[in-house]
């Protein structure tokens, strides 16, 4: 029997059991054995033989937003509407066969778009080369899932199951459990607070199907078995998803309501331009970007090149940017912040309490700060 029979047939077994206090040893052990299996199917045959070609590109930008859905959603459209790269929309299915990049500059930073094939159900499976799409979709720093409006919520139900078979979770944060095995001592079992669906026995019994006898575990919240075995795994990527509604303008106007008050959705329309503006914006947002302004002694701010830098950014973090060495030499920095009345219309830069305020390499930096370096 091979992999896909046995998660098949694992998955029947899951889908016809009962789940009460009587059975959820039982569920947990075959979720183990799906995730396993899972993995290997991901991982692929272990051959020799010669690799085909590349279907991901060379990472670039400052961040990457992948474009994920089915076929003749609008994908391509999109990337042709927000980028200036060509990438051919049809009416037909399957226009596009590759990874197409292109990049969006919006707020002084270039994010890359990539505008994927689109991918069927039992991708996860390997059908129509949804392994490489869902590969490259990996690698993101934002996922826009693309839905046709008038499917209603049917594609975006699929597209999830389809991204969390293969270990990709959406909007979702990584489970606080403290988890390392060890070479012996047996298993350590421990949590800060109650748990009511898991338990020792439960935790043992999935360590067991990973043939893991001894490792500590300390559960800090209240997670599923799921959960526990996503960080057993330990392959799992926790990504932002956008899901954009595409086609608006052939649906009605109630339709749209209801759609575009479902949380982490956008409805929009490529045809007419609709809503294209605040697409942007909501991926800046998700992307959480910071812009760092640098200024030297005796001048003024330079607006016009700012630094892109990620969510948690310290000042060691734009020494590195601007040269990898200035951190030898570094004394301490300066940073500043916009006046109140520029912070409440601009929303500028707030990481300090004085204007300017001395600082050292630990301190995290804020949106439009300034930042003067001082060396020794």
């Amino acid at each position: 029997m091979g992999i896909l029979e046995k998660i098949s047939e694992i998955e029947k077994e899951i889908a016809r059991t009962q789940k009460n206090k009587a059975t959820e040893y039982h569920l947990g052990l075959l979720k183990a054995k799906l995730a396993k299996y899972r993995a290997q199917l991901l991982e692929g045959p272990k051959s020799s033989s010669a690799k085909g070609e590349g279907f991901d590109v060379m990472k670039s930008g400052d961040a990457r937003v992948a474009l994920i859905g089915f076929p003749s959603v609008g994908k391509s459209t999109l990337l042709n509407k927000l980028t200036s790269t060509f990438s051919e929309s049809a009416s037909y299915e399957f226009t596009t066969l590759t990874c197409i990049p292109g990049v969006i500059e919006y707020n002084g930073a270039k994010i890359q778009l990539l505008d994927l094939p689109g991918i069927i159900e039992g991708a996860a499976q390997g059908k129509g080369r949804g392994r490489q799409v869902i590969a490259v979709g990996r690698t993101a720093d934002v996922v826009l899932m693309m839905l046709d409006a008038t499917k209603g919520d049917v594609q975006r139900a699929l597209l999830k199951a389809e991204l969390e078979a293969v270990g990709i979770r959406l909007n979702a944060r990584k489970p606080n459990i403290y988890f390392k095995p060890k070479k012996g001592g047996g298993l350590h079992f421990n949590a800060t607070c109650p748990l009511t669906h898991v338990n020792e026995k439960l935790v043992q019994l999935i360590l067991h199907e990973y043939k893991i006898f001894n490792a500590e575990v300390l559960f800090r919240e209240d997670c599923t078995a799921d959960e526990f075995i996503d960080v057993v795994t330990g392959n799992r990527v926790y990504l932002p998803c956008i899901y954009v509604y595409n086609k608006i303008d052939t649906i009605s106007i109630e339709e749209v309501d209801r759609i575009a008050r479902q949380s982490h959705s956008i409805v929009i329309s490529c045809n007419l331009d609709l809503n294209l503006d605040y697409l942007l914006e909501k991926v800046w947002e998700y992307l959480a970007l910071k812009r760092v302004y640098t200024k030297k002694r005796g001048d003024d701010p330079d607006f016009s090149d700012g630094l892109i830098l990620r969510s948690n950014a310290t000042i060691e973090h734009v020494c590195h940017i601007i040269h990898r060495t200035i951190v030898n030499t570094f004394r301490y920095a300066l940073v500043w912040k916009a006046p109140d009345i520029l912070i409440r219309i601009l929303r500028a830069g707030t990481s300090t309490k004085f204007n300017p305020q001395r600082v050292g390499l630990s301190h995290m930096v804020n949106d439009e700060d300034v930042v003067q370096i001082v060396k020794k």
